[in-house]
């Protein structure tokens, strides 16, 4: 799925992909800006791509001619991980101007010096070695939703070799920003006025391994919210279970600022199927880790990332896939149909026929759709937090989406929940205690 950034000076970006690609969009807006990009007659457009699916890269494909029907003067540019990976095959593509690396394209002078139009492309062709670097610069960034929540990359690259991916082959090595930085980030961003900071990236549970001394997110997590006391709210966007420490937990279940919402790469619940993917948990570690952070925080709420239909995918395993859903008890499920990615192993497994991949796919996505009604039962009635993302619109501290009355102003705001469509809360101020 594309969100287009729409052209501020000259400047249109063109976003596939995680929450870390978003956020790396506007760097790049930043960085093409200064660079000049905003004064070209045609202007830019930068297409920053995802690799996770065949579906993504065929629809940065697509999003890259139809950038050009519409913008036939523009300088269109192509960055992200399809690019790095498959870096010669945008490169021949007529629409396309020039490619550029997943690290340079956090970096101005990788929007200097454009070819000429009509250049071959071997000339449009600038991509580096993404194993080669080993340093993960801060960025900060301003107003990606608004003025109420910011994210904030501290880890970038993946280490792990799962059967599945390509990440870290368009990421690189695991590469962590350091702790004063970010916490220096968080500082400025909250004096901003931002009321939310996420901490976001490839592999976030691993940060801090490549840094001296190797401290934990834990001990990141809980720097922050000691160094920056005036941070109302800290999220961390997906993680890892199997790598978080001691500290986190205790983070979570003591400090009301640390918003109760996990996100968890957990890409399937049986116990054969994450041996072949080269996962590093098992489907008990995954149920009894939920048990125990709920047990910590019980108003937490999970997500998770699930695979449906990965080779050799039994309909035992796959019913090992559903049942794990309500074992977790999940809330928000991200379900994605098993897509082979050229290189990596599971590419040379026995595949599934793609339609029981798309049966399955959807049928887990039913599965994920009920556990997020029943989740919306449940908090239907609730007096909670809730911050203000724009007029009409907030979320709680789980993550959920509220439907608010547009006379509300900005900030967070104490509010009873009255009802749900399904999809959204809906509230109201709570009428015994007013706004915060």
């Amino acid at each position: 799925m594309s969100d287009t950034g729409g052209n501020r000076g000259g400047i249109e970006i063109v976003t596939f992909g995680c929450r870390l690609n978003t956020f790396e969009s506007e760097v790049m807006r930043a960085k093409a800006a200064e660079a000049g990009l905003g004064d070209l007659a045609g202007g830019a457009v930068l297409v920053n791509t995802c690799a996770v699916t065949g579906e993504a890269v065929r629809q940065a494909r697509q999003a890259i001619r139809r950038a050009r029907r519409e913008n036939p003067d523009a300088r269109i540019i192509v960055t992200g991980c399809a690019a790095q990976i498959e870096a010669e095959s945008f490169a021949a593509m007529d629409e396309v101007d020039l490619v550029i690396g997943n690290d340079d394209k956090l970096h101005a002078h990788a929007y200097r010096a454009l070819p000429d139009f009509g250049v071959n492309s071997t000339e449009k062709l600038r991509v580096n070695d993404i194993m080669s670097v080993r340093e993960t610069a801060a960025h900060m960034v301003d107003g990606i939703e608004g003025r109420s929540r910011a994210f904030i990359q501290v880890q970038n690259g993946c280490d792990h070799r799962c059967t599945f991916c390509v990440i870290p082959f368009g990421r690189g090595p695991s590469r962590s920003v350091p702790m004063g930085a970010v916490v220096g980030q968080v500082a400025a961003l909250v004096g901003n006025g931002y009321r939310e900071i996420v901490l976001t990236g490839v592999d976030t549970t691993s940060w801090g391994a490549d840094l001296p001394g190797r401290p934990s997110l834990g001990r990141l997590v809980a720097t922050i919210l000691r160094e920056v006391p005036e941070l109302p709210r800290l999220r961390l966007s997906s993680i890892d279970s199997v790598e978080v420490d001691d500290t986190l937990l205790d983070v979570i279940a003591g400090d009301a600022r640390f918003m109760p919402h996990l996100h968890l790469s957990l890409q399937h619940g049986d116990d054969m199927i994450l041996k072949r993917m080269k996962r590093r948990h098992s489907r008990a570690e995954s149920v009894a880790f939920c048990e125990n952070v709920r047990r910590l925080r019980p108003d937490i709420s999970f997500g998770a990332d699930l695979i449906a239909g990965f080779p050799t995918e039994t309909g035992e395993m796959f019913e090992n896939a559903m049942s794990i859903v309500d074992e977790c008890g999940l809330d928000h499920l991200h379900v994605f149909p098993f897509s082979p990615r050229p290189g990596t192993p599971a590419a040379r497994m026995p595949q599934l026929d793609r339609a029981l991949v798309k049966d399955r796919a959807a049928r887990l996505r039913a599965k994920g759709e009920a556990a997020y009604a029943r989740h919306l039962d449940t908090m239907t009635g609730r007096t909670t937090e809730v911050l203000m993302e724009r007029p009409g619109f907030g979320r709680t501290g789980q993550y959920t989406p509220v439907v608010l009355p547009d006379w509300m102003e900005d900030g967070i705001h104490r509010v009873r929940l009255t009802g749900h469509d399904g999809t959204m809360l809906t509230g109201v101020p709570d009428a015994l205690r007013g706004a915060a």
